[in-house]
């Protein structure tokens, strides 16, 4: 098949490109300098350039890209980049598919945070959008700008990523070192559930969704068993060989945190039912095996 990725360079772009070049697919990446080789392609979304001819070929477009949320929560300037890198990019890709003779399929990267705060409710891709928490509300309007595609008839998948889990990016990369130094700690009360995924289960259910061409819709990209903030801690403690009895205030973090404080203390209790019913089989179902996955 042939893949255009945005975002390609990005962590988890990178894994998702080796992975299906190792598969015998062509993959193009989206960069926005000078490409050096055959295998990518200028765009500039600011300036809403990208080249058609090479969207009309593909089999599917991938969009990773956005700004890195890990940023200044408190800046008013850096929530509005936060927004718009994912709009502008999606919506670009989406109407440049969607004047294509034979749109290509589009699996638009979105977040398990388009949800807000449900507390203990099972959560799946049925469930309603809620609360007005910075992250939610831009994964709402991320998704509303696939709608070009999906009007023209293109199969479009929504990735609503959770937290991706392996030992050599965030967040797991600075919790691990945290943990080993004895920093260790549940957020608030820890009773607030924190959907995850390993990032082989995430490589592999994105791969299984671009070569699934009868599948559509929204897809929530966690581990089957989501757990509490609380039996993360412990199962994050007991694989670094450390102890984490300490707890970090709910009014602590609200102060320091700012506008990422709602996906720390917010609650989703996730359920990848969509992908459970396409026939994606996950390898790591539990917080246990999804950190003995990341941290091996």
């Amino acid at each position: 098949m042939r893949v255009v990725i945005a975002g390609a360079s990005g962590f988890l772009g990178t894994h998702l490109s080796d992975h299906l070049r190792v598969q015998g697919h062509e993959v193009t990446a989206l960069v926005r300098r000078t490409p050096t080789t055959e295998h990518e392609s200028q765009w500039d979304p600011a300036a809403r350039e990208v080249d058609a001819a090479v969207i009309g070929r593909a089999d599917a477009v991938v969009n990773l890209a956005g700004k890195s949320i890990a940023s200044n929560p408190h800046s008013k300037a850096y929530a509005r980049e936060v927004m718009d890198s994912r709009v502008s990019t999606t919506r670009l890709l989406a109407e440049t598919i969607a004047a294509a003779e034979r749109p290509p399929a589009f699996l638009a990267g979105n977040g398990i945070s388009v949800y807000g705060d449900h507390g203990d409710a099972v959560v799946t891709e049925e469930t309603d959008s809620a609360g007005d928490a910075l992250l939610t509300r831009v994964a709402r309007e991320w998704q509303a700008a696939t709608e070009p595609a999906k009007a023209a008839g293109s199969r479009v998948c929504v990735l609503r990523t959770s937290p991706v889990m392996d030992r050599t990016s965030p967040p797991l990369k600075q919790l691990a070192l945290l943990f080993k130094l004895g920093g260790g700690a549940k957020l608030g009360s820890g009773e607030q559930y924190m959907p995850m995924i390993s990032l082989r289960d995430w490589v592999g259910a994105v791969t299984f969704l671009i070569g699934s061409r009868d599948v559509s819709g929204a897809f929530n990209l966690c581990c089957p068993r989501t757990p509490t903030n609380a039996e993360f801690t412990h199962e994050l403690a007991s694989a670094v060989h450390r102890k984490a009895f300490l707890a970090v205030p709910a009014p602590l973090m609200k102060a320091a945190a700012g506008d990422m404080a709602p996906e720390l203390l917010g609650s989703v209790n996730a359920r990848p039912a969509a992908l459970e019913r396409a026939g994606y089989d996950f390898e790591d179902e539990d917080v246990r095996e999804v950190l003995s996955a990341a941290l091996s």
